[in-house]
């Protein structure tokens, strides 16, 4: 009987390409509907894949959303320029290169986020996490290097300054970010912060 198991299970377990179908689906989905509109019928329908396999693959419609983002979002990636001001203008327009499609996704989330904690968990498992990482690397290197002080007070609110900047210049002046003001940004907030030029 575990052997006729494993063996519909591996029948109906998505192929890469599937899965990715899957993940592009359920983004364009949260994009057009928000999160709480988000079915695993209607993704099970608009990718004619059964929503018993959905659940197996991903237990949850967090864990399917999430997954989905990290699988579709272009990760950062580390940066080493031996300048933490370069560094952090470096991630910075990593984020800006996909900031408008990120806008999108998160006015779908924000509000779900905010009430559910499994959605939370799951993003800021597969999609924040990787990303503070990335950006406690470049802090560690810029200390070593003695760019950056080991007890500045600045440090712990760096990723809230950073995507602070980002997000919130359309809600207070309702126009959209670019490099030009994120650069002015760094200088005026981040860097004096930093104790860096």
């Amino acid at each position: 009987m575990s052997g006729q198991t494993t063996a519909q299970s591996r029948r109906t377990r998505l192929t890469p390409e599937r899965e990715r179908a899957v993940f592009a689906t359920v983004v364009e989905l949260v994009r057009e509907q928000g999160y709480e509109a988000l079915t695993m019928d209607a993704v099970a329908a608009r990718t004619r894949a059964s929503k018993a396999t959905l659940y197996r693959q991903w237990e949850s419609k967090p864990k399917l959303v999430a997954t989905a983002l990290r699988q579709m979002a272009e990760p950062l990636t580390d940066v080493d320029t031996g300048s933490l001001a370069d560094d952090l203008r470096q991630l910075v327009a990593q984020i800006l290169d996909h900031a408008d499609e990120d806008t999108a996704l998160l006015n779908g989330l924000a509000h779900a986020v905010s009430k559910d904690p499994e959605l939370w968990q799951a993003l800021y498992e597969l999609h924040i996490r990787p990303g503070l990482e990335i950006l406690h690397t470049v802090l560690t290197r810029a200390r070593e290097r003695g760019d950056l002080a080991p007890d500045n007070p600045a440090t712990p609110f760096l990723p809230h300054l950073v995507l602070g900047g980002l997000s919130l210049r359309k809600l207070i002046e309702n126009r959209d970010v670019d490099a030009e003001y994120m650069e002015d940004y760094l200088r005026a907030v981040v860097f004096p912060a930093l104790g860096i030029a």
